[in-house]
Formats: structure tokens, C-alpha cells, sequence
């Protein structure tokens, strides 16, 4: 049997699912199957919502639904959530996902960083008439700017910035506004502002402490672990990583980890 990480740590988008859709139950299965034999976390810059409808409803539908699975829920229990880059945290507990911990901006702090967002977005020309749900999201610890909008498809949001530098333009514009909050590229399409220090690295360390984890019995699987990435930083901090360009690598991959 092949000796696994103490913990397994995902991105979610592009890396567990496609981007802002539900998970692929080839996936799921894997997952399930990974979590009978270690701890899972997942960490992403979307909000608890987005875990849900993408991840933990097919997940736990799954894993309630299988007869050689002999106790779901200790298996649930084994997974952890760090919504919004770790600035939160949820496991299971008594057949619900409950937070342990919420670090949210303060109202001021979120309707500063909307507008500001809005309003540099407008002056360069990046604002969107057509879009697909929000373009601005308060996530609590997070407010996030989707320029194509929170439920834009993937091959709008693969055309719209190949290059990055519409995103780049946008950031750097918005956080000569927001001095003591920190600006940084999300998704293909995303910004995200958050209280200065906060990307994957913070979430990461937050959940060594949760769990008593080191690093480096851990491995990170992730689709931007690029320098201009927003996994780049779990890379940075020491976390053994493991790149992938999109769902099926992973999938490929924690196959021939299971032996499957």
C-alpha cells in the first residue's frame, strides 16, 4: 500500500472541479476514498457557499449513499474547509459543517474595498456590461471582484485576461486606493482583497495549528503554483506541492497515489 501524506490539501477550482461547477464524482469517489485512509483539506479564495454547492453537497450525497463505505461521517470528520484563503475554518460536526473560526473585515474595511473596486474597474475600462451573477462578492473576510461575474462559464472567463494584465492593471490601481488591506489576483478573472498577509500560506499555517500537522508531512496539489499564481505562496512556505493544469490531472494523479 502506497504510504500517503498526513494530509492532502486541494484547490478547489481548476484543480478539484472546474471552475465555479460542481465536482466530477470520478473526483468525489477519489476523494472519499483518500479520506478513508488521511486528512483532506480544502483551500480556496471562495466563500463557505461555493464549498457547498461545489464540493460538500455531491460529496456528502456520495458518501451517504455508499454501501462499503461503513461510517461516513468518521470520514467527513477527516476533511477540512478553509473558505476564503483560511480566513476561515469549517469541519464536521454531529452531520453539520461548523466553523471553528471566522476572521472577518470590519464594514468600513469592505465597503471601502467594493468601491474602490468599482470605481478603478469603471476608469479602466474593466467593467463589464455583460456578465453572469456578481461582480462584486462581500465574502466577509474577503470582498472579491469577478469581472465577468460569480457564475461566468469557463471559456468566457479563459478568453477574457489570457495574459493576466487586465487583472494586474486592476489590482495595482486598486491597492494604490486600499494602502492597509492587501490586493491580490484570484481566479482567472478575480481580485481579492483581504487584511494585509492573507493568501494561501496564511491559510496553510493556520491549518498546521488546527491539526498539529507540519508542513512537510503535508503535499499541496494546486493549478496556479506559478509565480504569478495565487497557490504560488503554499509553494513559498515550505508546503511540499504537486502542480496540475486542471481537475483530470488530479484525478490522474490521486489514482496512481491510491493504487486504483
Amino acid at each position: 500500500m502506497t504510504h500517503l501524506p498526513a494530509l492532502m490539501a486541494f484547490d478547489l477550482d481548476d484543480t478539484l472541479a472546474p471552475s465555479k461547477t460542481p465536482t466530477p464524482t470520478r473526483i468525489l469517489t477519489l476523494l472519499l476514498e483518500l479520506l478513508e485512509r488521511t486528512e483532506v483539506a480544502v483551500i480556496s479564495g471562495g466563500n463557505f457557499e461555493q464549498f457547498e454547492s461545489q464540493l460538500l453537497n455531491p460529496l456528502t450525497s456520495l458518501a451517504l449513499s455508499k454501501q462499503d463505505l461503513s461510517n461516513p461521517e468518521a470520514v467527513l470528520q477527516k476533511l477540512h474547509l478553509l473558505p476564503t484563503c483560511g480566513t476561515r475554518f469549517y469541519q464536521r460536526e454531529d452531520s453539520k459543517w461548523v466553523a471553528r473560526y471566522e476572521e472577518n473585515l470590519t464594514f468600513e474595511e469592505r465597503s471601502t474595498a467594493a468601491q474602490a473596486l468599482e470605481q478603478e474597474a469603471q476608469k479602466l475600462g474593466l467593467w463589464e456590461p455583460l456578465t453572469w451573477g456578481q461582480i462584486i462578492e462581500d465574502r466577509g473576510s474577503q470582498i472579491t471582484f469577478s469581472a465577468l461575474g460569480q457564475r461566468a462559464p469557463v471559456e468566457a472567463k479563459e478568453i477574457w485576461d489570457p495574459s493576466g494584465k487586465k487583472k494586474n492593471w486592476l489590482r495595482e490601481a486598486v491597492q494604490k486606493r486600499l494602502p492597509n488591506l492587501e490586493v491580490r489576483s484570484g481566479g482567472s478573472t478575480s481580485i481579492d482583497v483581504t487584511r494585509k498577509g492573507i493568501d494561501k500560506a496564511y491559510g496553510m499555517r493556520k491549518l498546521q495549528k488546527q491539526t498539529g500537522i507540519p508542513f512537510e508531512n503535508m503535499l499541496f496539489i494546486g493549478d496556479r503554483l506559478d509565480e504569478d499564481g495565487n497557490d504560488y505562496p503554499v509553494k513559498v512556505a515550505g508546503v511540499p506541492c504537486h502542480a496540475v493544469t486542471g481537475w483530470e490531472e488530479t484525478a490522474d494523479f490521486l489514482e496512481k497515489l491510491l493504487g486504483t
